[in-house]
């Protein structure tokens, strides 16, 4: 695993700076694109996304950072950021584990794949933790690290929903 284990308070505080920055983002979409915008947020977790965490669990090993991500949230929707990203529920995860199977990621015994973006490029975390990215729209062709950690990403993924200010 590289770098430290994510904390679920570090999660919490990430989800809340991700919603004010969602609500700055939105006070000028409108006047900005002259359309509204798309259902933009990070949704908490819920006793049935602790559920389908269990469940997802006994389906298969998930890295333990994944397992913290889904015990504070159960999904994100951000259309809006950039070409869209979506972190996927847990029960979206084991659904497309059970048809697909894990990201064919070479050095990563299992790898799952936990979100998306809007150009239909998939994000995987393997066991050792890092962060793939396909490299097309596409299951089954090559990843490449997108980042170190969950943690890092999720950063990114933050750094991209506050730099999308808009300003009439």
């Amino acid at each position: 695993m590289s770098g430290e284990r994510l904390h679920a308070e570090w999660v919490r505080s990430w989800s809340e700076r991700a919603d004010a920055a969602l609500t700055n983002m939105m006070k000028s979409f409108l006047s900005t694109h002259g359309f509204p915008p798309g259902h933009n947020a990070v949704m908490l977790a819920t006793d049935e996304s602790h559920a389908a965490t269990g469940a997802l669990v006994d389906l298969t090993p998930i890295p333990s950072d994944l397992t913290t991500l889904y015990w504070v949230i159960s999904e994100a929707s951000l259309p809006d950021v950039d070409f869209g990203y979506f972190i996927h529920s847990p029960a979206t995860v084991a659904e497309h584990f059970r048809g697909y199977g894990p990201a064919p990621i070479g050095g990563e015994s299992v790898a799952l794949v936990f979100a998306g973006d809007g150009g239909g490029h998939l994000f995987a975390i393997g066991d050792s933790g890092r962060v793939w990215m396909s490299t097309t729209a596409s299951w089954s062709d090559d990843f490449e690290v997108a980042a170190p950690s969950l943690q890092e990403f999720l950063e990114q993924l933050g750094r991209r929903i506050a730099n999308r200010r808009l300003v009439p």
